[in-house]
């Protein structure tokens, strides 16, 4: 038996566009991120998903729904899917925090594993609540084709999990957004079939990473 899981991240947003920290910050698709979201439709149109977890912020609601149209399977929302949270650091720029934060950017950034930005968590707290709902989808959806609409670090978090990379290598995963990562999952293990698949956008392009 198989369980099929497309884990594909959410199409650009205004604060992706800024180069600005966005967890749990919800900010609007642009006009490129709803082409992204186009694009995603038509790559998966043919794709028979029995049900579709999205993260709990309107980004991933508005991909999904690009996605899914007019699908009758059942959407649910998991918040163990959402970005990590950056706590005061949201909505800033990297530059902004370390003017604004400095010595807690140095300490964040010393310790990967255990940092945080003050109210937000860290990216141990991340990998694990990720886990417990990729736990929770392969023993609730046995057999099933799943769609899962995230964000970057939930996926990069995943596919260290298979391949026994500790969670502060995530960063040699690239995940882009309106990206498709897929994984089929056996008894024996987890089979990787295709990772940050950008699909041909209408005027017969590929997305040029994250900064349009």
């Amino acid at each position: 038996m198989r369980t099929a899981i497309w884990l594909v991240r959410h199409g650009q947003t205004l604060l992706n566009k800024q180069r600005r920290y966005q967890g749990r910050t919800d900010s609007p698709l642009t006009s490129f991120g709803v082409q992204q979201a186009q694009a995603l439709a038509r790559r998966l149109r043919r794709i028979p998903f029995t049900v579709a977890v999205i993260s709990s912020c309107e980004r991933a609601r508005a991909t999904a729904a690009e996605v899914l149209q007019e699908r009758e399977i059942p959407v649910i929302e998991d918040a163990r899917w959402s970005e990590t949270d950056h706590g005061r650091w949201e909505g800033l720029t990297y530059a902004e925090v370390r003017a604004f934060f400095p010595e807690e950017a140095v300490a964040r950034f010393a310790d990967a594993l255990h940092g945080r930005a003050q109210g937000g968590e860290s990216l141990a707290e991340v990998y694990a609540r990720v886990l417990e709902a990729w736990t929770s989808l392969l023993r609730e959806y046995p057999g099933g084709r799943i769609l899962v609409v995230t964000h970057a670090t939930p996926i990069q978090s995943i596919l260290c999990s298979i391949t026994g990379l500790a969670p502060t290598e995530h960063w040699r995963w690239r995940i882009d957004l309106g990206s498709i990562t897929a994984i089929d999952v056996y008894a024996g293990g987890p089979i990787v079939r295709v990772v940050n698949e950008t699909p041909l956008l209408a005027r017969g392009r590929r997305e040029a990473g994250n900064e349009e």
